[in-house]
């Protein structure tokens, strides 16, 4: 190759990189960008193994100010534990869940027979996420997690999240008209699309029982739980349930209520 080959073709090289990252979808703080960010977006998606049936739910996204709104409103992990746990009914929570755990007893041993979790970690999660079940919220999921991709705040983080929920749809577990919390969190535990990629179990209808309880169990062992260890503060499987929540009153919480649980 000669020298005025190598540098004509060097910027040709140049000038694809330039285009390809001018043509990259860019974050925003606004509502204003979401239209042409989802244009920018699908061939990434595309790229990413993405098929028709999540590009086309990808184009069908509209942004949601609600769940900015959630976003930037969380305030209830900056509490005190005792303050937390008040906040969200503890003993409430742990009063339900031991009646669940007797009238589900086979369903709780199975799942600790195949994933060495006792009940009451999973019990715990279960009442604080959603109150057993009551509560799965009503926001369109792949929307939510598409407004998150494009917001600039955490946009790495939830465009994996995005990209999980678009693979979800071409997949037929999660649709258009599926709805959860407000972060893109659905069923009665409160999965993250890609947490129901990597260890959704069943039939990964994560508002089906037994598929989320069990989902639950796989989420934990997945993060290290060893089977007859303690999971307090200090003790091995502690840290399986820092792995399902960030912040340390959360997991603190889930921890005493999970022993009251189990007694």
């Amino acid at each position: 190759m000669s020298l005025n080959y190598k540098v004509v073709f060097a910027g040709l090289v140049a000038m694809t990189m330039i285009g390809a990252t001018a043509q990259a979808a860019q974050c925003g703080n606004t509502a204003a960008g979401f239209a042409a960010w989802k244009v920018a977006f699908a061939p990434e998606a595309k790229a990413g193994g993405i098929g028709p049936r999540g590009l086309s739910a990808l184009a069908a996204t509209s942004y949601s100010t609600g769940t900015i709104f959630a976003d930037r409103h969380q305030k209830s992990f900056n509490l005190s534990l005792a303050a937390f746990m008040a906040k969200r009914g503890s003993a409430g929570i742990v009063a339900r869940a031991r009646s669940l755990k007797a009238a589900n007893a086979a369903l709780f041993a199975s799942l600790e027979a195949k994933y060495g979790v006792p009940p009451g970690p999973i019990l715990a999660i279960w009442g604080m996420e959603t109150g057993f079940g009551a509560v799965t919220g009503n926001q369109p999921t792949v929307s939510a997690a598409a407004t998150l991709a494009y917001d600039c705040r955490r946009s790495a983080f939830f465009t994996e999240q995005l990209m999980a929920a678009l693979k979800l749809v071409d997949s037929g577990a999660m649709s258009m008209s599926t709805r959860g919390a407000m972060h893109g969190e659905v069923g009665q535990t409160q999965f993250m699309p890609k947490n129901i990629m990597l260890y959704g179990v069943g039939g990964r209808n994560l508002n089906n029982k037994n598929d989320a309880l069990a989902s639950t169990a796989n989420f934990l062992r997945g993060h290290g739980w060893k089977r007859g260890a303690g999971y307090q503060p200090g003790e091995p499987n502690f840290g399986a349930i820092m792995g399902w929540n960030a912040a340390s009153v959360y997991q603190q919480a889930i921890a005493i209520m999970g022993k009251q649980i189990d007694g």
